[in-house]
């Protein structure tokens, strides 16, 4: 499996590092250490135009420090453009802790964590990610209020993952209606790559409409599990791409629509939860155009996390949360309709529908 601190954005060890793709503009970077619970995290805030930069924080156990550093960049930035095309008054932000998970976290390191974000004063606020459950979000609660997705005992909207699920399948949902002209996922042919905690939730909302299901993941475990209880067929990492698929949903880490995938790819529509699915957003983009594979950019079809961490911010219940991740349904068939209309890619539409949002907001703030 490819992950996004692969691309060929990459971060490169050279002079100028502002000027980088990668960087993209990003208004502040914060790395933050401590030598006593073994901390080494980067803060990455991409844009505060619209409001405070809310974006989750993701443990990973990168090979190197350039590797955290790019990815925490590239999905910083992700964020900007997935609240600005949601509509929601909220930046881009992101943070990654650099270690493993499972046998470095500990509830020392995350209070440590919570205080450089908190030093931020509210311009970052940090919210669950990759190797974080709703109890260090908790945990960070005890030392700062910047932060999001707390357990619905402590007065938070809880786990965001099934409404990341739920807004990733009515995603699908709009692509196979422009590709299929009918919305049902009845009968088609649907492949979850990644079946964590958000790829789990998909397989279920697919199963109960009746798709035929593939799964994959480096869990082999659970990939037995959830054969059982789906009727889905298991399906080797290495053969995911030569699948005769309706719908290719990428649900682990990103750009696995990569120079060598993206001609491999024997599915009608990608729509997942991914971050960053393609490695090159423009050359990748136009591939699948010109492929006519129809690709429902991952930035908007995964809002429904950060629609739901937003409801702590905004004091909005659970029907509104529904609502406002229904929409993406609308908003994807917009983005659909506008890059047909303009002759450009999905990725480049919906870039440009939140590019337009930020802009008028600075324009407005200036008056």
């Amino acid at each position: 499996m490819v992950s996004e601190i692969t691309a060929p954005t990459e971060l490169k060890k050279v002079d100028p590092v502002f000027g980088q793709l990668s960087f993209n503009d990003h208004e502040q970077i914060v790395f933050c250490q401590d030598k006593d619970t073994g901390l080494k995290a980067i803060i990455g805030i991409h844009n505060t135009v619209l409001g405070p930069a809310l974006g989750g924080t993701r443990m990973w156990n990168y090979a190197n420090e350039w590797e955290a550093l790019n990815d925490v960049l590239r999905l910083s930035r992700g964020m900007t453009y997935k609240s600005a095309i949601t509509g929601l008054n909220l930046g881009g932000g992101k943070a990654v802790i650099i270690g493993d998970a499972k046998t470095q976290k500990t509830p020392e390191l995350m209070r440590r964590f919570g205080e450089f974000v908190d030093s931020l004063g509210g311009k970052y606020i940090t919210a669950e990610d990759v190797g974080m459950e709703t109890a260090d979000m908790d945990t960070v609660r005890g030392v700062t209020p910047y932060v999001t997705g707390i357990s619905e005992e402590k007065g938070g909207a809880g786990n965001p993952s099934p409404i990341t699920a739920y807004g990733v399948f009515m995603g699908m949902k709009a692509a196979v209606k422009y590709q299929f002209g009918d919305d049902t996922l009845e009968g088609k042919k649907v492949l979850v790559q990644g079946v964590g905690h958000v790829g789990e939730t998909l397989v279920d909302h697919l199963y109960n409409e009746g798709a035929q299901l593939y799964i994959s993941d480096i869990n082999e475990a659970k990939l037995e599990e959830l054969s059982k209880k789906y009727k889905a067929t298991v399906v080797d990492g290495n053969e995911v791409f030569n699948q005769a698929l309706d719908v290719y949903a990428p649900c682990a880490l990103g750009a696995t629509i990569n120079d060598a995938t993206i001609h491999e790819i024997n599915a009608k529509v990608i729509a997942g939860a991914a971050n960053n699915q393609l490695a090159d957003e423009k050359v990748h983009g136009a591939i699948l155009k010109e492929r006519g594979i129809a690709y429902a950019p991952d930035f908007l079809i995964n809002a429904g996390g950060i629609i739901n961490v937003y409801a702590e911010l905004e004091g909005y219940g659970k029907k509104e949360i529904i609502k406002k991740t229904e929409n993406i349904f609308n908003t994807t068939l917009d983005i659909f309709n506008h890059a047909d209309t303009h002759n450009c890619t999905t990725h480049e539409a919906a870039l440009s529908i939140a590019q337009n949002r930020i802009d008028n907001r600075k324009l407005a703030l200036k008056k």
